[in-house]
């Protein structure tokens, strides 16, 4: 694999790295891109990178305020994760997104860039997005459709049985935590087939996590502080990523592993 030298991350919270807090960072969170290219930095001393995802970003925002930006900063390699925010809403028409993706997706190869995406994580093991499981099905089963057509790379999180570990998620349940993004870099690092020190996943097996009366009490705490106000803000239309800037608009060179 010859040396990437221009690294721009696309996307949402996923790729903006919200549960995975750094104080070192310019807005305060890692995430799993950062990591990525910080072993992407040991590699070449050229290396420069970028970070335009934004919270709460929906399909057609990460298209039309991400995509030609990162065209014009001339990347040999691109992630993008989006539509993921359009799951939630029952009223998105899934093929119509999708073809919409594509069409972006096309654009971003044209560059001659690797492009790397990601299927939607296995939602159903979250109460509140059990019912939603079968669109987040259906949108993969529509991205591998579009990642052999145009000859990407798939990061398949589905499939990641490891991401069902609950430790590997922040307390919302719905973003990876610090865990899950060191996690998820690993796996993004050998789909590169970049070497890394990052450990595997930790031993876990459902029939060793908490009791019932435990998981209750979990969920009940969950549902009170995460999951009422999460549907409070979407029947406001509250959208959290309204005047959030990208961290890294511009490429930059990102701190190396020590």
């Amino acid at each position: 694999m010859s040396a990437i030298t221009r690294y721009v991350a696309l996307g949402d919270s996923f790729t903006e790295g919200i549960g995975d807090p750094d104080s070192a960072s310019r807005n305060g969170l890692r995430g799993w891109a950062d990591v990525v290219a910080a072993h992407l930095a040991n590699l070449n001393p050229e290396f420069r990178y970028a970070n335009l995802a934004i919270r709460g970003h929906t399909m057609d925002a990460v298209i039309a305020g991400q995509v030609q930006p990162a065209i014009l900063l001339q990347p040999d390699l691109v992630t993008i994760y989006a539509g993921i925010n359009d799951l939630l809403k029952l009223r998105t028409d899934l093929d119509a997104m999708m073809t919409r993706y594509a069409r972006a997706l096309a654009l971003l190869r044209r560059t001659g860039a690797r492009i790397m995406t990601f299927t939607a994580a296995d939602i159903g093991t979250v109460p509140v997005f059990r019912r939603l499981r079968g669109r987040a099905a259906i949108y993969n089963e529509l991205l591998r459709a579009i990642v052999d057509d145009l000859g990407l790379e798939l990061v398949d999180f589905w499939r990641f049985t490891e991401f069902r570990d609950p430790r590997m998620w922040d307390t919302d349940r719905v973003h990876l935590g610090p865990l899950g993004h060191q996690r998820m870099a690993a796996r993004v690092l050998d789909a590169l087939a970049v070497p890394h020190t990052l450990c595997g996943p930790p031993h876990w097996s459902a029939a060793s996590h908490a009791g019932r009366v435990t998981r209750l009490r979990s969920d009940l705490h969950w549902a009170a502080s995460f999951a009422a106000p999460w549907v409070l803000r979407r029947l406001r239309r509250v959208t959290p990523g309204a005047g959030v800037e990208p961290k890294l608009a511009s490429l930059t060179t990102p701190v190396r592993v020590p």
